[in-house]
């Protein structure tokens, strides 16, 4: 082959090749305006398609469907629990459904249309039922129980829920009647697939307005996705209107008017009003005269008809105190199912209104953290059934500390949303077996036990109570073979004021603790008190009113002087 031969044989590929690079680029560029330039037509079924009844809130698919249509809709327990209420409980044994508001308490049982609201008997449409081991409830039953809206796509299938008091702006696709639609894409991007052309006029849900120069809707069919901003227009809002609760009578009594309660510990002997000192300024008394007794939750009274027409005619509230008389196995057991807390509820109500009383204190200590739920749905479900008779329903709580049976089964921020009041029974910070002596009470470690309940369970402060001791602690601190041996005995505000007159006795301030120190040595050891007296109250309250708490309730009447009164008497000024 000659030279001029092989050259043309170059040249011809050199052609070709430029040929080639020239469609690849304008392939290229093709691409490029169709999908960089140009908007995208491509449409998109939703990645729902095909589910059966899907349900969405604030515009997003959960992950759960209902079962059933119209009237004969069921809703699956889970996405109640996730969406609706928290606190729904389902208790396996009996195959029940409790379900509970500030007003009403609703006991359900699968399969089954027999059930009961606040304890007496409720005949249901439609039964709760059971299918692939999902437990599902009846629409209707709730609506009415929690005031929430469905709205629900024949075509298809999709279920959109909003939550009593959920609002939502609405927009409406801008346009003429029968003129160009505008397109709600899978994203933010004219370059986004289609999932739906939108008719002018037809009215969207905005549930996003983040994205920059696009929203974020949803239509009534479920289609949701994103829309350019200048295509809607504001449409007004869609509301679900929250019914209002009724005022509680906590709210209609107690409302900017501070507690001033003192507990009546009562044990073998009634206690004799006629024989009390003054009381001046209280206005509750809670007398501890009922205990849960077996682990069928029975409960036993000590009540007696006379104290509560004394303390009537003295202007005071009478708040009966329940007790789970500090056995952790029987209170396992007593609150372990609904027939057992039930049974404990309705016999403290029959005794509230055998003995007129006007609220019932609850008083659980000692438990073991595993029931610290039981608790919580035992206050769940007696306050809808206290509150429909008139009473004020308050627990009593203990600071927060790491103490497994005294502190931490005890959720604070649960409790304060099912009860009127929480006493805080801030005392025992060294307690009777403490190895170091110290106060019962001090200032700066009330104030950090109130603050923590406030700023981290924030509970309103008007709902917590301030419980103060009557009583302090002698501490005695001996040398045995070379170390410190402590213990203690807590006596009266009396019994110390004795003491100081007998050893006559000086106490100093202690600025740290707040509260007046003395000590002295007798019998070869040495005796430490933290008085509790008139000046230690006094802080107490001034405390109580700078936090704006509810009121104060001191432990307890019998341990009691004069000035105590006279000090506590300060928080309703």
């Amino acid at each position: 082959m000659d030279r001029r031969q092989r050259q043309g044989r170059v040249k011809k590929r050199g052609s070709l090749f430029r040929r080639l690079l020239g469609l690849v680029i304008i392939a290229a560029a093709a691409f490029w305006v169709v999908y960089y330039v140009l908007p995208n037509r491509q449409h998109l079924d939703p990645d729902w398609e095909g589910l059966d009844k899907p349900i969405f809130v604030k515009g997003q698919l959960t992950g759960y469907s209902a079962s059933g249509t119209g009237d004969s809709m069921l809703l699956p327990l889970p996405f109640l629990q996730e969406y609706v209420d928290p606190s729904i409980r389902y208790e396996d044994k009996s195959k029940s459904v409790i379900l509970s508001t500030d007003s009403s308490l609703l006991y359900m049982q699968e399969e089954s249309t027999a059930a009961s609201l606040n304890n007496e008997p409720l005949q249901l449409r439609l039964a709760p039922e059971v299918k692939d081991k999902v437990t599902y409830l009846p629409v209707d039953t709730l609506e009415n129980l929690y005031g929430f809206e469905i709205n629900e796509d024949t075509a298809t299938g999709a279920v959109l829920l909003m939550t009593a008091g959920e609002s939502v702006p609405l927009g409406k696709v801008k346009g003429e009647e029968g003129g160009k639609t505008k397109a709600l894409r899978t994203e933010a991007s004219v370059h986004a697939p289609i999932l739906a052309d939108m008719a002018p006029g037809a009215v969207v849900r905005i549930w996003n307005t983040d994205t920059k120069d696009w929203v974020y809707v949803q239509l009534d069919n479920g289609y949701a996705g994103y829309v350019q901003a200048d295509d809607i227009t504001a449409d007004g809002m869609k509301t679900v209107e929250k019914q209002p609760a009724a005022p509680t009578r906590a709210e209609r009594s107690w409302k900017g008017k501070p507690v001033n309660m003192f507990w009546e510990a009562v044990y073998e002997r009634k206690p004799n009003p006629a024989k009390f000192a003054d009381l001046p300024g209280v206005n509750v008394v809670s007398p501890t005269w009922f205990s849960i007794i077996d682990v069928n939750g029975n409960v036993r009274s000590q009540a007696d008809r006379s104290y509560v027409d004394w303390a009537h005619n003295q202007g005071m509230e009478v708040w009966g105190l329940l007790s789970n008389s500090f056995e952790p196995d029987l209170t396992t057991e007593a609150l372990s199912t609904y027939d057992k807390r039930m049974n404990t509820i309705v016999q403290m109500l029959k005794y509230a209104d055998l003995y007129n009383l006007d609220g019932i204190n609850i008083d659980f200590e000692n438990v073991y953290t595993k029931d610290g739920p039981n608790v919580t749905q035992f206050m769940r479900e007696l306050k809808p059934m206290a509150q429909s008779r008139n009473l004020i329903v308050s627990i009593d709580v203990t600071p927060k500390s790491k103490s497994e049976m005294w502190s931490l089964f005890l959720d604070r921020r649960a409790l304060g949303a099912v009860s009127d009041f929480l006493v805080v029974m801030a005392y025992d910070e060294h307690w009777a077996a403490s190895p170091v002596a110290g106060s019962v009470a001090s200032l700066p470690w009330v104030k950090s036990s109130m603050s923590r309940i406030i700023e981290e369970d924030e509970v309103p402060a008007e709902k917590l109570i301030l419980g103060v001791p009557l009583y302090t602690r002698i501490w005695t601190e001996a040398t045995v073979k070379g170390k410190t041996k402590v213990s203690s005995k807590a006596v009266s505000m009396n019994a110390v004021k004795e003491i100081l007159a007998e050893k006559k006795l000086t106490p100093v301030f202690d600025k740290e603790a707040g509260q007046n120190y003395v000590e002295y040595k007798e019998e070869g050891v040495l005796r430490k008190i933290w008085i509790e007296d008139k000046t230690s109250l006094t802080a107490r309250v001034e405390l109580a009113r700078s936090l704006k708490l509810g009121g104060v309730a001191a432990w307890n009447r019998s341990f009691a002087s004069p000035e105590a009164w006279e000090a506590l008497k300060a928080i309703i000024k």
